[in-house]
């Protein structure tokens, strides 16, 4: 590391950062009386509504600059706010921030208050620890903590920056500076192999199967119910151990199945508890019962060890018809377990064998439903971030995961306080386990937001069989089954008057033509769907070999429509036609796939060859994600 004294000469403009300080400073002070009047604006009771004041206005959209949490600042790092209601639900004007509301309110009412300073020093002694520890060359040494100094003096001088943020920036200085890719990889190793070591071990594998009578054989049951009752105790001993920190930072070579049975029945806490029975579909009591509806479960992976453990929980769920997709870190975050470990720790890519490792960011609906459809039960995927949790910065493959589940399964405080000390609600049920004050096991429920709409595949394909009798039906009578496709959402903010120039021109095609039975999507939309949902639910339709005539909107559709409404033609309407349509482009390669199964079906429209423009939707979107990139120029 020798290579840093040399570099440090061209890092003298970095420490003239106190200088520029200095003078902001001075410029801070004749502004503090206007900038302490303007924050008595915020109300910190209620949630925060931009348009009263500019001046907050100002603050509150710079807290998001600042952190680098703006989507419009930072579009190719950011989720844009379609995305991020794939797993928030927020209200009108309201914008999601990835800290508690405590943490919020503080920032906006500019306090340089003890709970946010405690939080900043926290951040900078963890970076200062971690240069103590593995730098041994006294001068790179003294370097580097005054260079983190220097960063940390100058992030957190205006009390704007959430300290889980500060955090980052100062560890990324670390890494670049040292080149080390992972400063904790040997001790996350060292832990994982601790907790295997444990739950190979006979002493624990005794307690594990320890048969309580008790329990078991208390009253008449069914040998049913006694699978259930196994279930539930085996399970239940399991939650007990994740939470067990000594498991992987301690040797328990000296315990004894006693010590794992006295571990073992610890009282549980949390209004959770029961909750999560229910979701995972383990029973304890007499109506307990071994018929399990499969769950599609999300689990926030946590410390490097105690994940150890909790795949042991996730191959129990599997065996017993659940699916789970594993969220591990993007990378090298402290001790937290990361993608990279899933493949490259021996202890733990062992425990993952047979599990199927998605490493694609993007992964569209269709693919990501034909991956939870397999026969594979267990998957892993990255959340995108090096974060405890940070939704806003969260991959589109992790957000369609979180979309797609029928729960979320949490571990840990941190990702506990992302969840729980924030008003806003979740497009899913959240169950947090951790570790409470008095060392048991804390199990917290929160329920999804009541307003949020949810299409599984299973409502979406259902929905798309439901069109499909209709046209069975119309084929049987002798009637000429016409698709229509035509621009829907291609035109951002356009999509109320899409859908009625659909219908009208659809109207008028049905007042001309007889026995024909055509279809007009926008009388099949619901809302909350959104181009995942509804081009899913279309494929199914698409490719059923009943559609006669596909026939995708012209220009001259447009006009007519226009004309029947007695309105002229919008400029935002002038020249468009099919080929503008993400979907509908899509949509015609669906076609001629399909006319090649089905040559009779006729395509009628603008020539395949025009159909080149617009090719991939903005998730949660339903226009092509290159028109963000236009309108952002």
């Amino acid at each position: 590391m020798k290579y840093l004294r040399e570099k440090a000469k061209g890092e003298h403009a970095c420490l003239a950062l106190s200088m520029v300080d200095m003078r902001v400073k001075r410029q801070d002070k004749k502004s503090k009386d206007q900038n302490q009047k303007s924050s008595t604006s915020f109300v910190p009771e209620q949630a925060y509504r931009p348009g009263q004041d500019p001046a907050v206005d100002a603050w509150y959209t710079a807290f998001f600059i600042e952190n680098h949490l703006d989507y419009y600042a930072y579009p190719a790092h950011v989720s844009s706010p379609e995305q991020v209601r794939f797993m928030v639900y927020t209200e009108e004007n309201e914008r999601y921030y990835p800290c508690s509301d405590r943490m919020f309110r503080t920032i906006m009412r500019r306090e340089k208050s003890s709970f946010l300073t405690e939080r900043y020093e926290e951040a900078l002694n963890k970076i200062v620890a971690l240069v103590e520890h593995q730098i041994e060359d006294a001068w790179e040494k003294d370097y580097l903590k005054a260079l983190i100094k220097t960063k940390y003096q100058h992030e957190t001088r205006d009390g704007i920056m959430i300290p889980s943020r500060l955090e980052k920036r100062l560890l990324n200085i670390y890494l670049n500076r040292t080149q080390i890719e992972d400063p904790y990889l040997c001790e996350k190793a060292q832990r994982n192999m601790r907790a295997s070591r444990v739950l190979k071990s006979e002493a624990f594998n005794n307690a594990l199967d320890h048969v309580d009578d008790s329990v078991i054989l208390s009253s008449p049951v069914s040998l049913e119910q006694i699978k259930a009752r196994v279930d539930y105790l085996k399970l239940r001993r399991l939650f007990s151990l994740s939470v067990e920190s000594a498991v992987w930072e301690d040797d328990m070579s000296r315990y004894t199945a006693e010590d794992y049975l006295r571990l073992f029945s610890r009282s549980m806490t949390g209004d959770g508890i029961e909750r999560l029975w229910r979701f995972i579909e383990v029973r304890k009591g007499k109506d307990a019962s071994h018929v399990v509806q499969p769950k599609k479960i999300l689990w926030l992976a946590n410390e490097a060890g105690e994940f150890m453990v909790d795949l042991a929980i996730v191959r129990y769920l599997s065996r017993l018809g659940h699916k789970i997709i594993i969220a591990f870190k993007e990378g090298p975050l402290f001790t937290k377990v990361d993608f990279y470990d899933a493949q490259q720790d021996e202890n733990l890519s062992g425990g993952l064998e047979g599990a199927l490792l998605i490493d694609e960011k993007s992964l569209e609906k269709n693919e990501l439903v034909n991956i939870l459809k397999s026969d594979r039960n267990i998957m892993a995927v990255s959340d995108g971030t090096r974060e405890n949790m940070n939704l806003l910065l969260a991959s589109t493959t992790f957000a369609r995961v979180f979309r797609e589940v029928d729960g979320v399964i949490s571990k840990g405080p941190e990702q506990r306080r992302r969840f729980f000390d924030t008003h806003f609600r979740f497009t899913q049920d959240i169950y947090s386990i951790a570790k409470d004050e008095n060392g048991l096991v804390s199990i917290w429920y929160r329920a999804r937001h009541p307003a949020v709409i949810k299409f599984s595949h299973k409502d979406l394909e259902n929905k798309a069989q439901a069109i499909i009798l209709k046209m069975e039906a119309a084929k049987s009578k002798g009637m000429t089954v016409i698709f229509y496709s035509g621009i829907i959402g291609s035109i951002p903010g356009k999509e109320t008057m899409a859908k009625k120039i659909m219908s009208t021109y659809v109207q008028f095609l049905k007042e001309q033509f007889a026995s024909t039975f055509i279809i007009n999507p926008p009388e099949y939309f619901e809302p909350g769907m959104d181009a995942d949902d509804l081009m899913f639910m279309w494929e199914i339709v698409q490719r059923s070999g009943l559609i006669d005539i596909w026939r995708f909107q012209t220009y001259d559709d447009i006009v007519k429509a226009f004309q029947i409404m007695k309105t002229k033609v919008p400029p935002e309407w002038v020249g468009k036609d099919a080929t503008f349509s993400t979907g509908c482009t899509k949509e015609m390669k669906i076609a001629l796939e399909v006319q090649k199964a089905h040559p009779e079906m006729q395509i009628i429209g603008p020539s395949q060859e025009r159909f080149l423009r617009r090719r991939d939707y903005g998730i949660g979107k339903m226009y092509d994600r290159r028109l963000d990139e236009i309108c952002m120029l």
